[in-house]
């Protein structure tokens, strides 16, 4: 049949590109992922159907595998019977999927996306993502319980590290976050990371520009729409938080609060198609 045909092929791609992945477990991601796109349709139920009713398998056993792929070692059903089982080492496939990504790209030029998004009050998906083509291709992410405490600094600073050996050193790499995300620690690590941070901020801080004396609020480098304005100098009053950068200011026109972004790129670098 023409799907088990696709199947077989999309098996082949996918175990070029995860091929830490076990022949079990890319076949079953393979009719995961080939199975969404086929049915339009991330519902198990949808692509259960397709692929039973394809290979001529009962629905519940092609239900049960594709299930079992987002189980613990523990909860899937061989566990049960002492039959080893394996789970999908999921943080394992961030750098062979980046290196994935990249592989088909052009240029030396990457943006990458970090976002905290929450799912109702069940949990919150922090994301970092390759951004293409007004999209964004999730290439890093935990997924933890909405509600409770988290080290978010540590989780942010562990999915940027694990990334980095997918990025071949002579790429240059800009780092996006809107302001809910803005901290002093994350604009250094990124430096230190050897990219170049792209961070939106609130409007309630302040900079002072390069050969200027006093500190002014970040609202009137673009007070009035169409405004911009862009320049070096020092963020943050206070000693403790002060940070030399790049500031890039635009109110467009229609907007109510001008948009923010602290860099470390020169200006001209910084603001080129802006």
């Amino acid at each position: 049949m023409a799907d088990q045909t696709a199947l077989y092929q999309w098996m082949a791609i996918v175990g070029t590109g995860l091929p830490h992945l076990s022949p079990a477990q890319v076949r079953v991601l393979a009719q995961w992922s080939l199975g969404l796109v086929l049915t339009r349709s991330c519902a198990l139920t949808a692509v259960a159907v397709f692929w039973a009713t394809a290979l001529g398998q009962s629905e519940h056993a092609a239900r049960q595998r594709l299930r079992e792929w987002c189980s613990a070692a523990e909860d899937k059903a061989g566990a049960k019977r002492g039959i080893k089982r394996q789970e999908v080492p999921v943080a394992a496939c961030f750098v062979p999927l980046l290196r994935w990504v990249l592989s088909w790209w052009e240029g030396d030029q990457l943006a990458l996306a970090i976002d905290a998004t929450t799912l109702g009050a069940r949990f919150v998906v922090r994301a970092v993502s390759v951004v293409y083509r007004g999209g964004a291709i999730p290439v890093g992410w935990v997924i933890l319980p909405a509600g409770a405490k988290h080290a978010g600094k540590h989780e942010w600073l562990r999915l940027l590290r694990r990334l980095r050996p997918a990025i071949p050193p002579t790429m240059t790499v800009i780092v996006l976050a809107d302001r809910g995300l803005y901290a002093r620690w994350l604009f250094v690590r990124i430096v230190r990371l050897g990219w170049h941070p792209f961070l939106r901020v609130n409007a309630g801080g302040t900079f002072r520009p390069a050969g200027a004396r006093a500190f002014r609020r970040l609202g009137t480098f673009a007070p009035t729409p169409d405004s911009r304005w862009q320049g070096t100098g020092t963020a943050f009053q206070g000693k403790p938080s002060r940070l030399r950068c790049t500031l890039l200011a635009w109110r467009k026109a229609g907007c109510k609060d001008a948009w923010l972004i602290r860099t470390d790129l020169p200006p001209d670098v910084a603001d080129a198609g802006w």
